[in-house]
């Protein structure tokens, strides 16, 4: 059964950092198009950044430019979020989702969330003095 579980997620204060984790089980994640969502309460899921299946293209939604980056490591079949600079409006709960590769592998989206197949559970973020 192929899975997508998020870690990594917690309390931090303003202007901190995390790591958050996407790992596959019952698939290896290379060639797939991963990308990373949140969820904020009472607001719709949007989409925070994107890798492709290559790795050649990588996109970030303008609030996350310059702050967060993402990375994948075929090797241990995850892929990262790495979030720097913390706001208050960066909580929520973060989740990432696989495009599979028969679509192919150069491109990824922000959008919509249906053009990715499979979806983690989500990790919660806090961002709080």
């Amino acid at each position: 059964q192929l899975q997508l579980v998020e870690s990594g997620g917690g309390l931090v204060q303003p202007g901190g950092s995390l790591r958050l984790s996407c790992a596959a089980s019952g698939f290896t994640l290379d060639d797939y198009a991963i990308g990373w969502f949140r969820q904020a309460p009472g607001k719709e899921r949007e989409g925070v950044s994107c890798i492709s299946g290559a790795a050649t293209t990588t996109y970030y939604t303008n609030s996350a430019k310059g702050r967060f980056t993402i990375s994948r490591d075929n090797a241990l079949n995850t892929v990262y979020l790495q979030m720097d600079s913390l706001k208050p409006e960066d909580t929520a709960v973060y989740y990432c989702a696989a495009r599979s590769p028969q679509y192919g592998v150069l491109s990824c989206q922000l959008g919509p969330t249906t053009w990715y197949q499979y979806w983690g559970q989500g990790a919660q973020v806090t961002v709080s003095s």
